[in-house]
């Protein structure tokens, strides 16, 4: 089993990457406007997220609308909501998980059992990360992809927004806290239990010697 030392960094990794997470999830800072070529008008600039499409002007007003309707979305938003939301949720429950295995609670007596429950947590943690970490690459090819694409109109062009690297730097830690995870927490082997048990066995066996 893992020491305390490491549980404790690796809750404190898995927390911070749900914090990412939520704020990627949250903050509608997909994708910004392009100032290139021909669109050099910077008093207003738009942000689009998951939930919201914002409006900047440049004295610091902003206006938000939600999307109309979920159907109209592309696959992709709808994509990235899903596995966001799944993301945020799997890591709430393996950070709970975690801390009801450690080695520095007592919510489970059973030292044994402790091993196993912080590997499903361990693994856990990296199957969000994951999941956080798909959504903003597959965000970020598509906004490079129309940026180097000369039929999209230049105002309609998007660069990279800064939850796309929050969502990167939040699945890399909890990919950082699940591999740890799964690294310090190995179920103990029964294999030393059999021969202490066989050694045992064979000194107190009775000593008989024959004339």
């Amino acid at each position: 089993m893992g020491s305390a030392g490491v549980q404790i960094v690796c809750v404190s990794l898995g927390v911070l990457g749900l914090i990412g997470v939520i704020v990627c999830c949250a903050l509608p800072r997909w994708k910004v406007s392009s100032f290139t070529g021909s669109n050099i008008v910077t008093a207003q600039s738009n942000h689009d997220g998951l939930w919201m499409n914002c409006v900047v002007q440049s004295t610091g007003q902003q206006q938000c609308k939600n999307y109309d309707s979920l159907l109209v979305l592309s696959s992709d938003l709808q994509a990235a909501r899903a596995m966001t939301i799944i993301s945020c949720m799997l890591s709430c429950l393996s950070l709970l998980v975690l801390f009801c295995g450690a080695d520095f609670t007592n919510c489970i007596e059973n030292e044994d059992a402790k091993p196993k429950i912080s590997l499903v947590a361990g693994v856990g943690l990296m199957v969000a990360g994951l999941l956080a970490i798909i959504p903003v690459s597959w965000s970020a090819h598509l906004v490079v992809q129309d940026f180097n694409n000369p039929l999209v109109p230049t105002s309609q062009k998007r660069e990279l927004g800064p939850c796309i690297f929050v969502g990167w730097g939040a699945g890399v830690l909890l990919l950082l806290a699940g591999g740890l995870i799964c690294c310090f927490s190995r179920p103990k082997s029964g294999g030393s239990g059999g021969t202490a048990k066989y050694y045992s066995n064979s000194a107190s066996a009775p000593n008989k010697n024959y004339v």
